[in-house]
């Protein structure tokens, strides 16, 4: 039971970073956290002890923050996406990193040109009154970037070592 709860943990996180992003333009630092602190505890079961494995989970984790990082201060995306994708990294591990960063490239891209050309469209007045749609629509905001990467670790996910947990 232990097992089946902790393989779920992450893609429960996921989602409500990635509808919190959507909603919000905002990654909550206690997102991140217990992502982080959700690896601290599960890392045990599904990874054990294993110090070449663990130090997979880890790099990735690391490379991520510090693309992540770099991206954040050229202001391509904000510092909770730079931290959201580091902790999505470190539950994804090495071997899953470059699928990782291609479907976030990709899923990235198309919810930028989706919001760009919705921009462009007039909303209806009802529409203009749900606070979280007129942010979508106004050009001066950003992207939410957190949903490009939530869908993006939720499609590696299923290839990852978690999915050992169930069996």
């Amino acid at each position: 039971m232990l097992n089946q709860s902790l393989f779920f943990l992450f893609p429960l996180i996921t989602v409500l970073a990635g509808i919190g992003d959507l909603l919000t333009m905002k990654i909550p630092n206690r997102i991140t956290m217990a992502l982080l602190a959700g690896f601290c505890i599960a890392a045990p079961f599904a990874i054990g002890w294993n110090p070449s494995v663990l130090a997979g989970h880890l790099g990735a984790g690391l490379i991520m923050l510090v693309v992540g990082f770099a991206f954040f201060a050229f202001g391509w995306i904000g510092g909770g996406d730079a931290k959201f994708a580091a902790v999505a990294a470190l539950w994804l591990g090495l071997p899953q990193l470059l699928a990782f960063v291609v479907f976030a490239s990709v899923f990235g891209g198309i919810l930028t040109i989706a919001l760009m050309l919705f921009r462009y469209v007039p909303l209806p007045q009802a529409a203009e009154r749900v606070v979280w749609i007129d942010r979508l629509h106004t050009l001066a905001e950003g992207i939410p970037y957190g949903l490009a990467l939530a869908a993006s670790a939720l499609a590696v996910y299923p290839k990852s070592i978690w999915i050992n947990l169930l069996y």
